[in-house]
């Protein structure tokens, strides 16, 4: 359970105990401050749980007279939605937390449905295969993740610790535009006060993140996704590769999603367009444009060229083999 969430629910256990609680003596049991305790009551108001604000010197909050949180009724449909999206959110890499919260959720869920309900959840997961593979995950800090997310949703900025790929460790004040799962990692993009710029950042590699004060607005137009996987194109790597293809970017980018490549139309001839990408190694590149099977053109570089010869030799040996 994530930090704010857990104290959100926190909350409202100590207001059903009963009688009227200070503002000082809820932020002090939360160890928050009485802004972010006003911030949580009106966070259970809005989820229609009857909060009531009492004023004067001994006044605070309190629970409507008679009030009890409901069980958890769901529909058939609604458990096996539910519990499948557990399921499939954790294989896809998406739920930033561990098997072991996730199956706790998951237990929770079933132990107040119906005994007949559960018992046929439990037989539809323990006899469902999936035909692809769970994702390898980096699984971020949950009170990172939401933290960043109600940032980015109140523009408010955030002071953040993060620690580079090559282990360097810097702090920064971000202005969280959005968040975006990729791949099994989470990452968080937006104004960055080091470098001035537009910045995606991986939540695993987040080691402190505080709201700050302020607000900001975000660039009219803005997709944070794009931002994102058009960053991870432009990743540096050992080879950078660039080629003329006589195709268009749409027929292209079924073939080289934009976090692999980036497309651009040639303005002199509308029919071609430019592939550019940096990747670990060449060898793959060959089949991948014999997939693609259209005229193309190397611009670099020039050892993409050894690669495609390679492939077309052993291509015409398996051919000619009797």
């Amino acid at each position: 359970m994530t930090r704010p969430t857990a104290r959100v629910l926190a909350l409202l256990e100590i207001l059903q105990a009963g009688g009227t609680r200070t503002v000082a003596d809820l932020a002090a049991r939360l160890g928050v401050d009485e802004r972010t305790v006003r911030r949580y009551a009106e966070h259970l108001t809005a989820l229609d749980i009857p909060v009531r604000s009492i004023r004067g010197r001994y006044g605070g909050y309190r629970l409507a007279p008679g009030f009890r949180m409901p069980p958890l009724m769901l529909t058939d449909e609604e458990a096996l939605a539910v519990l499948l999206g557990l399921v499939a959110g954790r294989r896809a890499g998406l739920v930033s937390t561990s098997v072991a919260a996730m199956e706790s959720a998951a237990a929770k869920v079933r132990r107040v449905l119906p005994d007949t309900l559960s018992r046929r959840l439990d037989a539809l997961l323990d006899t469902t295969e999936f035909t692809t593979r769970p994702r390898p995950t980096t699984t971020p800090e949950t009170s990172t993740l939401l933290l960043l997310a109600e940032a980015a949703r109140h523009r408010t900025p955030v002071a953040l610790t993060y620690t580079a790929w090559n282990g360097r460790q810097s702090n920064r004040t971000l202005h969280p535009y959005g968040l975006v799962a990729h791949s099994g990692r989470w990452y968080v993009t937006g104004a960055d006060s080091t470098s001035g710029q537009i910045r995606t950042f991986r939540l695993d590699r987040v080691d402190s993140a505080t709201e700050s004060t302020g607000t900001f607005t975000v660039p009219t137009d803005f997709d944070p996704t794009t931002h994102v996987l058009t960053g991870l194109a432009e990743v540096p790597r050992p080879h950078q590769v660039s080629l003329r293809v006589e195709a268009t970017p749409d027929h292209l980018r079924t073939h080289l999603p934009p976090s692999v490549a980036t497309i651009t139309p040639l303005p002199t001839t509308p029919t071609w367009s430019r592939v550019q990408l940096h990747t670990e190694r060449l060898d793959w590149l060959p089949a991948l444009l014999a997939r693609i099977d259209r005229p193309f053109v190397i611009e670099q570089p020039q050892s993409l060229r050894t690669h495609i010869h390679a492939l077309a030799k052993r291509l015409t040996n398996s051919a000619d083999a009797t």
